[in-house]
């Protein structure tokens, strides 16, 4: 039988701090113009920006990195947060750490290694108490699609979606439960997967970020685009009709009335209206 979508628009909830979501691949370089690592940079405004390298295997390596450019951005207080083992997501001086940050960076890896580490954990509940008045918090690749209530994990990216493909998905840090965000957007071809995504899960509002490109989402009221890529907002709100429950595992997916809003630089979207708005 047929399935269709009762969902409504309901409000977005979020903390009051801000979130900037990153596509992954900013610009880093010496010779370019690292826009969106500098917004990063300027809402820490003065204090500690605590680049947390959870998810990434070559942490130190990460930490490097990312300490240099900030520092050439004019950051002067940066700190690193990596954890062993989860038992050190407990530990007092951690704890201490977060307290006094002005800004968390999340780098890229493995999204499932920043929650099976941190997720749930005390930091992590600070964290997220910290975020409800006012803590900014930022994340690039891994680091963005982390941020949601419902993280994407995985599924085929390619090609057109088929009933029976499996897309992957798991629980996470719940800073935003209004949407699902999918990051390297256009460069590896993920329209298809996140329509996939929002069609099993229609009240979510999908967000696919392409690379050197972010979102700066405002207290789950609305965001704002920046940097040089697109991003794609899916709407499943009004889906008449999909397949998904009666069809054979090999059809392509058919998912009808679904809404797709593509923004760029200085582009708006109301989180609670579901409007796009151009300046």
């Amino acid at each position: 039988m047929a399935q269709k979508s009762s969902s409504r628009s309901r409000p977005a909830r979020s903390g009051s701090g801000e979130l900037i979501i990153i596509g992954g691949h900013e610009q880093k370089a010496p010779e370019q113009a690292k826009e969106i690592l500098k917004i990063v940079g300027d809402h820490a405004n003065g204090g500690p920006l605590l680049i947390a390298t959870l998810a990434g295997s070559e942490a130190m390596e990460q930490w490097a990195n990312y300490r240099g450019i900030f520092q050439k951005l004019g950051v002067k207080k940066l700190e690193h947060l990596d954890l062993e083992g989860r038992q050190e997501s407990d530990s007092d001086d951690r704890v201490k750490q977060l307290r006094h940050a002005s800004l968390v960076f999340f780098t890229g890896g493995d999204q499932l290694r920043i929650t099976s580490l941190f997720g749930g954990s005390r930091l992590c509940e600070i964290m997220r108490e910290r975020h409800e008045h006012g803590l900014v918090i930022a994340g690039t690749s891994a680091g963005a699609s982390v941020m949601s209530e419902t993280m994407l994990v995985s599924g085929p990216s390619d090609d057109s979606h088929r009933v029976g493909d499996t897309l992957r998905m798991a629980p996470g840090l719940g800073l935003t439960q209004a949407l699902i965000i999918d990051q390297h957007f256009a460069q590896r071809g993920r329209l298809s997967r996140l329509l996939g995504a929002v069609a099993q899960n229609p009240r979510l509002l999908g967000v696919g970020i392409d690379e050197d490109t972010a979102i700066v989402a405002r207290a789950g009221r609305e965001f704002e685009v920046v940097g040089n890529g697109a991003v794609y907002v899916v709407n499943g709100q009004s889906i008449a009709y999909t397949n998904l429950s009666d069809s054979k595992i090999a059809d392509t997916i058919s998912v009808h009335n679904v809404r797709l809003d593509v923004l760029s630089r200085g582009d708006k979207f109301d989180l609670n209206k579901r409007v796009a708005t151009h300046p």
